[in-house]
This record gives C-alpha cells, sequence and structure tokens, in this order.
C-alpha cells in the first residue's frame, strides 16, 4: 500500500511549510538570509518509489536593499561579505550592522557580539595609526582627549606685487613690534609693503598670532621676517640672543619664486613664548609663490597645528574606518572594519541571532578591508533589509498547503482501498 509514500509526502510538505513560515516571520529581520527546501525521491531497489525526503535546506545569500535609517551606528555591507564578530570567544558571520557602543567603548550588536577589524599600531597609545592587515581583533574605540598639537607646517601661496617701486619709501607702513619676551616695553619699528596674519597653536593647544612682513628690497627680491603675538627679534643685541626668524625670496623674470626659497624654517624659543609652552618650530612652505604685478595677497594658507579635542562623535567611512571626531575639529581613525568572504558561503551554518559559523563545507574565511578583492563597501547610516520576497513566500505556501492536502488525500484513498479488502467475504 502507499501509506509510507504518502507519510513522507506529508512530512515534506510539513518542513517545507517550516521553512516557508520561518521565511515569513523574518521578513523583518535585519540582514536575514531566506531558505528554501529541496526534496529527493526516495528509492530502494524498487520499481516504484517509496516517497520523498527533505535532503538540505539550502539559504539564499543573495543581497538584501539597503534602506537608510540616518543613524550612524547602523552599517550595512554593500556588496559581498559579512562582518566579522566575536560571541562567547567564538567568532561569527553576520549581516546585521545594527551595532550601539557599550560603556567600555566596543562596538556590539543587540546580542553582545562584538565588532572585529584592524586595530591600532600602539594599543597603548590612542592616537597611533590604524594597521590594515594581520589577524583582525576586537575594536574599541577609546575616549581619550586628544591632545594638543603644536604647528610645525605651514603652507602658504602668496602674489607679491612686482609692480612695487622698492625706491619708493612712500610705498612702505610701518609696524610696531616686541623685541624683549621679558620686557613688552622694548619695541621697534619695521618696514613692510605687505603683511599677512593667521592662527597657529603652540605645544599647549594655545592660539598664537603669527605674523609676516614683506619688504621688497631690490628687484625680484623680497625680505620676509616672522612675528608671534607681536614679538619679534630684529636686534641680536637683546638679550636672549636668538635667531631673527628673516627669510629672503628671490624670483627669476618670469615671477617664479627660486626653488632654493620654498621652504624656510623659523623658531621661537620656550622664553619667546611665554615660558609655558615648548619653542616653536616651524616648516614654513612657500611653494606656488609668485611675482605678478598684482595686488599682494595670500591665496592659500593652511597649518597643522590645533588645540586639545574632546570626543564628540564617530562616524564610520566607506572603507571601514571608524572615525572618532573630536571638539577641535579634528579627526583620526580608531581602526578598521574587517570583512570575511567564504568559496561557498551557502556551506556556513546558521547559530542564531543573525549569525553563522564557518564549516567544513564553506571553506576557510577569506578576510580584507571593505572594498578589496571581492568584498563589498561599508555603507553606514543604512541597514540590509532581509531579502524575503513576501509574495513569492505566500505562493510557495499555497503549492505547499496544496501539496499536504494532496498527500492527506492519498492516504484517504489507501485507507478506503483497505477498507474494501477487509469487507470482502
Amino acid at each position: 500500500m502507499g501509506f509510507s509514500q504518502a507519510l513522507s509526502g506529508l512530512n515534506a510538505a510539513k518542513a517545507n511549510l517550516d521553512t516557508l513560515g520561518n521565511n515569513i516571520a523574518n521578513s523583518q529581520t535585519v540582514g536575514f538570509k531566506s531558505s528554501n527546501t529541496l526534496f529527493a525521491d526516495v528509492f530502494a531497489n524498487a520499481d516504484v518509489g517509496l516517497g520523498t525526503q527533505v535532503s538540505s535546506v539550502l539559504q539564499d545569500f543573495s543581497e538584501g536593499n539597503l534602506e537608510a535609517t540616518n543613524r550612524e551606528l547602523d552599517l550595512a555591507i554593500s556588496g559581498d561579505g559579512f562582518f566579522r564578530m566575536q560571541q562567547n570567544g567564538e567568532t561569527v558571520y553576520s549581516r546585521n550592522g545594527q551595532l550601539t557602543m557599550d560603556a567600555e567603548g566596543y562596538l556590539v550588536n543587540a546580542q553582545g557580539a562584538q565588532l572585529m577589524g584592524y586595530g591600532l599600531s600602539n594599543p597603548n597609545d590612542p592616537f597611533s595609526e590604524v594597521v590594515a592587515g594581520g589577524q583582525p581583533e576586537v575594536l574599541r574605540v577609546p575616549a581619550a582627549t586628544m591632545p594638543a598639537k603644536a604647528t610645525d607646517e605651514i603652507d602658504a601661496v602668496y602674489n607679491l606685487d612686482a609692480g612695487i617701486d622698492e625706491t619708493d619709501p612712500s610705498l612702505l607702513e610701518t609696524a610696531t613690534v616686541q623685541l624683549d619676551p621679558a620686557d613688552p616695553t622694548v619695541t621697534d619699528t619695521i618696514d613692510y609693503h605687505y603683511s599677512n596674519s593667521f592662527t597657529a597653536f603652540d605645544s599647549l593647544g594655545n592660539s598664537r598670532n603669527l605674523t609676516v612682513y614683506y619688504e621688497k628690497t631690490a628687484a625680484n627680491t623680497w625680505q620676509g621676517k616672522v612675528a608671534v603675538d607681536g614679538l619679534l627679534n630684529d636686534n641680536d643685541n637683546v638679550a636672549p640672543a636668538v635667531d631673527n626668524n628673516q627669510f629672503t625670496l628671490n624670483f627669476d623674470s618670469s615671477g617664479a619664486l627660486n626653488a632654493a626659497d620654498e621652504i624656510t624654517n623659523f623658531t621661537f624659543t620656550q622664553a619667546q613664548m611665554g615660558g609655558e609652552a615648548a619653542a616653536l618650530n616651524t616648516q614654513f612652505s612657500l611653494a606656488g609663490t609668485t611675482q605678478f604685478s598684482n595686488d599682494s595677497t595670500a591665496s592659500e594658507l593652511t597649518q597643522n597645528g590645533y588645540t586639545s579635542g574632546t570626543l564628540v562623535g564617530v562616524e564610520v567611512d566607506d572603507d571601514g574606518s571608524i572615525v572618532r571626531n573630536f571638539s577641535n575639529e579634528q579627526s583620526q581613525a580608531a581602526g578598521q572594519i574587517a570583512l570575511a568572504n567564504f568559496r561557498n558561503p551557502e556551506g556556513l551554518k546558521s547559530a542564531g541571532d543573525n549569525a553563522w559559523t564557518e564549516t567544513a563545507a564553506s571553506g576557510g574565511e577569506l578576510v580584507g578591508a571593505p572594498g578589496t578583492g571581492v568584498l563589498g563597501a561599508v555603507t553606514a547610516g543604512a541597514v540590509e533589509t532581509s531579502n524575503v520576497d513576501m509574495a513569492s513566500e505566500l505562493v510557495d505556501m499555497i503549492v505547499a498547503q496544496r501539496a499536504y492536502q494532496a498527500n492527506s488525500q492519498t492516504i484517504k484513498v489507501e485507507d478506503e482501498l483497505l477498507q474494501s479488502a477487509v469487507n470482502l467475504r
């Protein structure tokens, strides 16, 4: 009789309905991957099969839609790959990037799994560089205050007016500068044709006003003098004797600055800086400066110093860099997210909690930075929705229901046939 075939069909249809029900139940689960039930017929050296069986439940790792959340620690992978996470001492893989930062600075999901990636070159220095590559580690965002940085590089581009007649004293302007850091009454006056002031920072993060005075002293030749907070040492006889912080700029007949004059260095001693901050040693680059017959002006000026700053926020770049933003408008990476991929993702074992674990069938993990090789990019402020197609699941459920009903009908018919045979006299 065909009871066994029908019974196997009922069991197979029930398993299929279980899979479909699980898909529908997780249609709103971020990073969820739907599954399909695969069947195989059963033969045992017989002409008529013995029914069906569930051969496998195969997961569909196709990418879901990305949905914007505008929450900085919501992350989605655009492309292939998995977030590598540590949960209860075990490495797991997930496509769910709904993260929060715990009290210790670790990036964790709702189940407490910690995000992994590439950390700092010196774990004891929260402002050391991120070292990509190597063995991924649990990422932690330090809350340390960023220390101040003294300005040691200034890049400026000027045009100095070639039309100035250096022999005409009426074109000169005059500034009063302080000469002795210990005695503000010791002053002098200097002449200049053009001056430019900007802010720099000392080793304690104090803002300092630097002024550069330019005087045309001969054809195609200018002299520059640098003052800090109005202090200029223009007299070596004033104690303490220090470098005058003067430099010369020579231009060729086409208005270009001689290469030898593009970079100069100036120093202000600790005494000149007020006695608390360290000496200011700065490289002053004037590459690109010209001398044309137009008004003297600065077209570009940057410096690399800043005051101290506290952590005000964290954001994630497309390459997976976890960037700390500070109140001094500076940014510093705390690590870089590492993604993992597998030759056969369908061989991964589901571990629940939106996570999978590696198996022999999946092959070993291939780890790298986002956007490299076959790995996708990380998108912040978005999550990957479930890839469950609700319409398709509902249609498949109708088909599975019909299969269940048909198999139950087979049992009914077999029962009727058996009853007829029993009633034979």
